[in-house]
């Protein structure tokens, strides 16, 4: 069996590796405390599911769906865009439906790069970005996004060999590792940078809905003037309703970029099952007061978390958003090592912040997607062992 070279290029999937190492520490009968992937631990909730019973059961759902998204799905992006943002969007031409958003994602690659294409990707970011652009055949280019420069990519820092070569800019705010927002100055900047460059910029918007202050609720990218010139946006019902299994999402933005992507698309798979996109329209139109009160529950975890790391020596902002709290780790380990001591020492499974990209080296990942008491048994376990931020590695083993 010969396989393709692309494949020796991607390397293993962080989750499917964390996935495997949680096994093992459990075979030999540690309690994990599961602080990992960010998928919700609440279910989806009854109006979503009760609406799903009843699509299920009608048999014209049964039928292959539209390429393209229904009809009655795509007007129900376009109505929430507008609620939720202010943004106008025409359903037939700058909306198309997603099986998830980040299918939508890595197909994007897919739609915009050629071979030795560069994708611009912001480091740390979510791990699927790069893979994106290898499966394309493209190149990734990391943009050092960090707390030194408000966790924004330097675009005019961009060497003019890479820039010439540059096709994507990805931009993930709320962002998934780091929990920032953007700046509305950053987002307008980029637009006009793109729009000189011909660079189209693909924001990820997956968390807009997880916010802990109404002061900070994220911004879409198309609000701003001219994005839609050059502005696709990727988003999806998994975060927002805790539908991650459910996979249905969408993209909207500049019509040309839809259209592109959805030419891939009708190629390579079939749509999202009907009964599934009425579910998705119900949601989208019944949204309040669900995500409020999801989100008053995320920010008591968060602070059980942050409270914790603080006792014990971190020194962290509340992050603003998402289900994430990015931490950098004591002295002496690196980002791996202090994963794997967190785990053999304390059951306590955390994310290094490597599985980010090489900028996230010095830091670990914490979800917050369980439950309060589980959070508290993390934070007492890290006591009961001393683990603290201004302890060294020597010290601690």
């Amino acid at each position: 069996m010969k396989k393709s070279t692309r494949i020796d290029r991607i390397p293993p999937y962080i989750f499917a590796v964390i996935d495997k190492k949680k096994a093992e520490a459990q075979a030999k009968g540690i309690d994990v405390v599961d602080l990992g992937i960010g998928d919700p631990d609440l279910p989806t909730p009854k109006f979503i599911v009760d609406k799903m019973v009843e699509a299920v059961q009608n048999p014209a759902n049964h039928d292959y769906p539209p390429y393209q998204g229904t009809k009655d799905y795509r007007t129900a992006v376009a109505r929430w865009y507008k609620k939720r943002f202010g943004v106008t969007l025409d359903p037939e031409n700058e909306v198309i439906s997603l099986i998830g958003s980040k299918e939508g994602i890595v197909h994007s690659f897919l739609s915009f790069l050629d071979p030795g294409d560069v994708a611009l990707l912001p480091d740390p970011g979510y791990p699927a970005y790069q893979t994106g652009v290898l499966i394309a055949g493209g190149e990734p280019y990391k943009l050092n996004v960090d707390e030194a420069n408000n966790y924004e990519p330097d675009l005019d820092g961009i060497p003019a060999d890479i820039l010439a070569k540059s096709k994507m800019l990805f931009l993930n705010y709320p962002g998934n590792p780091t929990g920032t927002l953007a700046r509305d100055a950053f987002l307008e900047k980029a637009i006009k940078w793109a729009k000189t460059n011909d660079v189209l910029i693909c924001m990820d918007l997956a968390y807009s809905e997880v916010y802990f202050d109404a002061d900070d609720k994220p911004r879409s990218i198309l609000e701003f003037e001219g994005a839609m010139d050059i502005c696709i946006e990727f988003h999806s019902l998994s975060k927002t309703f805790n539908m991650t299994g459910w996979r249905v999402g969408m993209a909207v933005g500049n019509a040309e970029a839809i259209q592109i992507l959805g030419k891939i698309k009708t190629n390579v798979d079939s749509g999202v099952f009907k009964a599934i996109q009425e579910t998705a329209i119900h949601a989208l139109d019944n949204d309040q007061p669900f995500i409020q009160e999801q989100n008053d529950l995320l920010k008591v975890r968060r602070n059980i978390i942050v409270d914790g790391l603080n006792e014990q020596g971190w020194n962290l902002d509340y992050p603003r958003a998402t289900y994430y709290i990015w931490a950098p780790i004591p002295a002496g380990y690196t980002s791996q090592e202090f994963t794997i001591f967190m785990l053999e020492t304390a059951g306590i499974l955390v994310v290094p912040g490597t599985g980010y990209g090489e900028n996230g080296e010095g830091y670990f990942r914490i979800s917050i997607t369980t439950p309060n008491e589980r959070l508290e048994e993390a934070i007492r376990r890290m006591k009961t062992h001393n683990i603290r931020f201004e302890t060294t590695k020597t010290a601690l083993a």
